[in-house]
């Protein structure tokens, strides 16, 4: 998959140090992947939550933190919506 929005995750890796690891190893993994559907992203992220219009919520860390991106399966598209704490995430509508 192609990930749009790497200045977005890098900004946010420098103000929260404790993410960069498994938010790097969150981006190599989606990049040697292709998604078909929600179950190719079900299979390897079994705690992630969909949303309409194809937005997909991943625990990044555990449960410390939240990205919320946007997939385009055709286009093998992963499009960064939002990333932040889960404080953060629990007082935002999606």
């Amino acid at each position: 998959m192609r990930i749009l929005g790497l200045p977005q995750l890098e900004a946010f890796k420098k103000k929260h140090a404790d993410i960069r690891g498994p938010l790097d190893a969150w981006r190599k993994e989606v990049e040697r992947e292709i998604w078909h559907s929600t179950q190719d992203i079900k299979k390897r992220y079994p705690s992630a939550d969909f949303l309409a219009e194809n937005r997909v919520i991943f625990n990044i860390k555990g449960n410390s933190y939240r990205l919320v991106v946007k997939v385009r399966y055709q286009g093998g598209i992963v499009l960064i919506e939002w990333m932040g704490t889960h404080a953060e995430y629990d007082k935002k509508k999606f």
